[in-house]
């Protein structure tokens, strides 16, 4: 896990604009940072940044900038099956000097160039340099757990992990897209991954599940190396999912235990984080330290099912409380390090945990992210799980029967308590932009976007989980997570975003993944007897939250006076709104 930057153009850099980069790339990688320059043959410049955080092959020859032959690497992540990969590649006559993953990944892409990529299972956003070809090869992972942010002038291409990194060889700020704050404040976090806007004009992000080529001529071709298949086996019993989904999910975790340096545990009381932490415990004898933040909300609060994992898995646990002090100088620090708003709350909470989990020494944290996507586990699911079996009128029935007892008396969004919603309305999706028509008013100039969703199946459901997954969650929390963590060295992990495991759950039938009102119910039979049965059976949806008025002291004079001094805020938002509000 580590940092990289570049530029590939015809300026020469300064410099000042590599060191002031190189120091900024500490934090993703304290542990080695180094620089490479070039000139190609048409007189273009390439420019190779890295800092390291040492994860696997803990010695110095692993460093990056890294060559095989002619090929150059600066990668950021983790390449999971690199043991399997190398074994392969020695059969194909291939010779390794170190034990690393890097060396494997720039082996691999060597031995079969971008095709390489449909094999590696990991994390990854990497730049290649090939010398004798002059040209520069970009990727990320298929998920987009790690960022690639580029961006073009007249000169060339710049490239790094942050933006801030960009900016530093840029030698100037960025303009802010106005419409794309917009957005934000109206949509909310849902609707930023729904097109290639970023914050800053002429920013983008290399797309997950593609590689970018650049040759020695600045021309750029992008490609796809990893497509997928949403088509549901209908003959799969509930047998064969549930057995086939537990498999491949312990085959994802022992992948991701795979570090030279200790990893920590996110652990809520939820099923998604303490899946990874009993299969970690009770199928690989993981010697596991969980780390929670303490809520005090009752809407939030899940210390019984905390304390219910801690003592049946055996656990070493460690509790953050959450904490008004110094609220918002620490917020406007954070949003510094994510060169964006921080989407959501829970995210200063997550920042938090990451303090802790450095505090305590480690340099991996493991996290649940995207279980809700893969197994279907939000409200609004049932939903549309009740229009997708509707046609079959026992299924239909018992479900509806069932969320009625179980769930309705738990949801709060008005929009979703009918639940024939979607039956006589299948495009509505007012709750996913909840209220945006009254955030529009509180701008100075009013501000609209409708609803858009990508069609990827004809099933409500299965198409709602994989834009959830693609464009209105997952992209977020990754955004999220990789910032929060690396601020404090941390590489973070997700084993739910597993290849492997999302092929097979994409073949499950879509009348498995509901069962008795329970959501995820598929993950849920998976982890009997790993999971405490009374977590597996907790029918609240909680998830990583954490309430403002936790953090934000709202009745502190000094707190009002700093949220309503003089801003570049109220050139968009009404003052009073804002007031009014607090």
């Amino acid at each position: 896990m580590c940092g990289i930057a570049g530029y590939f153009g015809s300026s020469d850099l300064l410099e000042g604009r590599l060191e002031q980069c190189l120091q900024l790339m500490k934090r993703r990688g304290p542990d080695h940072a180094a620089s490479r320059r070039w000139v190609t043959r048409s007189g273009r410049n390439l420019l190779l940044l890295h800092s390291r955080l040492s994860i696997i092959d803990l010695n110095d020859r692993a460093n990056q900038p890294f060559c095989v032959g002619n090929r150059w690497i600066a990668t950021n992540g983790e390449l999971y099956n690199y043991v399997e990969c190398k074994h392969d590649l020695q059969a194909r006559g291939c010779r390794f000097r170190t034990s690393s993953d890097t060396e494997v990944l720039l082996s691999g892409l060597v031995q079969l160039g971008p095709k390489f990529l449909d094999q590696c299972e990991g994390m990854w956003a990497f730049a290649v340099y090939d010398e004798s070809k002059g040209t520069l090869l970009l990727s990320r992972d298929r998920f987009g757990e790690k960022p690639l942010f580029i961006y073009r002038d007249s000169t060339g291409l710049f490239f790094a992990s942050e933006v801030k990194f960009i900016v530093a060889l840029l030698g100037k700020r960025l303009s802010v897209n106005e419409d794309h704050v917009r957005r934000y404040l109206i949509n909310g976090y849902k609707s930023l991954y729904k097109t290639s806007d970023t914050f800053f004009k002429g920013l983008e992000e290399v797309s997950p599940g593609t590689v970018l080529e650049v040759d020695c001529n600045g021309n750029e071709q992008a490609q796809r190396y990893w497509t997928f298949d949403s088509s549901p086996t209908e003959s799969m019993t509930r047998e064969e999912a549930v057995t086939g989904a537990r498999e491949r999910f312990i085959r994802s975790v022992e992948l991701r235990l795979r570090a030279d340096v200790p990893l920590a545990f996110c652990l809520s009381g939820g099923i998604d984080s303490n899946s990874l932490v009993a299969i970690a415990k009770r199928e690989f004898d993981y010697d596991v330290h969980g780390f929670t933040i303490q809520n005090t909300d009752t809407r939030y609060e899940e210390q019984a099912m905390v304390d219910i994992a801690v003592q049946e898995l055996g656990l070493r646990h460690t509790s953050v409380p959450v904490q008004t002090e110094e609220f918002l100088p620490r917020l406007r620090h954070l949003v510094c390090q994510h060169d964006a708003p921080v989407f959501t709350i829970n995210y200063f909470a997550h920042w938090l945990l990451m303090q802790k989990i450095h505090e305590a020494g480690y340099q991996i944290s493991v996290s649940g992210t995207g279980a809700d996507e893969l197994f279907s586990g939000y409200y609004d699911h049932h939903l549309a799980y009740l229009f997708d079996v509707r046609s079959d009128h026992e299924l239909y029935e018992s479900s509806k029967t069932a969320w009625e007892r179980h769930i309705l008396p738990i949801v709060r969004n008005p929009l979703l308590r009918d639940p024939d919603v979607f039956i006589r309305n299948p495009e509505m999706r007012d709750h996913i932009f909840f209220n945006a028509d009254g955030f529009s008013q509180c701008l100075l100039t009013p501000w609209a976007e409708a609803f858009s969703e990508t069609r990827y199946t004809d099933e409500l459901l299965r198409n709602r989980m994989l834009n959830e997954l693609f464009h209105e969650a997952v992209p977020v929390i990754l955004h999220e997570d990789d910032h929060n963590a690396m601020f404090f060295s941390i590489e973070n992990r997700s084993p739910f975003l597993d290849r492997q495991l999302f092929d097979f759950c994409s073949t499950i039938p879509t009348r498995h993944l509901m069962k008795n009102g329970y959501t995820k119910s598929i993950l849920r039979d998976a982890m009997r007897g790993l999971v405490p049965d009374a977590i597996l059976n907790n029918r609240k949806k909680t998830g990583f939250n954490a309430p403002i008025l936790a953090f934000l002291d709202v009745d502190d004079p000094s707190v009002r006076s700093v949220l309503l001094e003089t801003s570049p805020i109220f050139d968009y938002v009404k003052r009073e709104e804002i007031e009014r509000r607090l």
